[in-house]
């Protein structure tokens, strides 16, 4: 497709950075050429050179799965930690257990190779959207006596600081931030310590149970409960 004939994107207000990772870099320079008008563009070629132009903090990645060496899954698994941005897979796999697998190690999306680009386009802009409404409905929120604010990743009950390591914030921002859904310990361990972590899901218990004492000094309020035979959910 040459440049005079790419759909146009509508202009937004920020100037979003995107990175897009593909080994065909027709695919790279015809994506680039697309969303350049309206966002920040960086592009990558290979999963090695994807994992150095992270550093410039994406907004949004597009990252190809099937590249030769690091490939996007492994791409993903390495960077989904530290990159909390939507990351959406471009591959030619249509099977469920590839889409499991990706979804598993992190995605938010997929789009299937040959793909439209007006399609892609609006895609782009509904998860930019969806990330900005969260990242401001989620800024802080009131559970009765507690207060979290997940930008300074801090609690407060009744007026008073929880001090509580990383790994405890982390299991109460993944549990505020879906109340009433129930998490097995599988699933926390997965999603906070990843995959490959070296633990096992053993350790949440543990975490549980220390976040329970602190808040416990506070108040005699239960937010987190135990679901018998499924896991655990917040209850605020």
């Amino acid at each position: 497709m040459k440049q005079d004939q790419l759909p146009k994107l509508k202009e937004s207000p920020m100037r979003h950075k995107l990175l897009i990772v593909d080994d065909e870099r027709g695919i790279v320079d015809m994506m680039a050429d697309y969303f350049a008008p309206c966002y920040q563009v960086f592009t990558a070629c290979s999963g090695a050179e994807a994992l150095q132009k992270v550093s410039v903090r994406p907004d949004l990645i597009l990252l190809d799965i099937n590249m030769p060496g690091l490939d996007g899954l492994a791409v993903c698994r390495k960077i989904r930690e530290y990159i909390t941005c939507p990351i959406l897979f471009l591959t030619a796999r249509i099977e469920s257990a590839d889409k499991i697998e990706g979804f598993r190690a992190g995605a938010d999306d997929y789009i299937v190779k040959p793909f439209d680009l007006e399609e892609l386009g609006a895609r782009v802009e509904a998860h930019l959207r969806r990330e900005q409404r969260r990242q401001c409905c989620a800024a802080v929120r009131f559970f009765g006596e507690l207060t979290v604010d997940y930008a300074a990743r801090t609690v407060v009950a009744n007026g008073e600081l929880v001090v509580l390591s990383k790994r405890e914030f982390d299991i109460v921002e993944l549990l505020s931030l879906n109340a009433g859904q129930v998490f097995d310990r599988e699933r926390i361990y997965e999603t906070i310590w990843g995959i490959d972590g070296d633990g096992n899901s053993d350790t949440i218990m543990e975490h549980i149970r220390k976040i329970r004492a602190k808040l416990a000094v506070h108040t005699l309020h239960s937010y987190i409960e135990t679901v018998w035979g499924c896991g655990y959910k917040w209850n605020g």
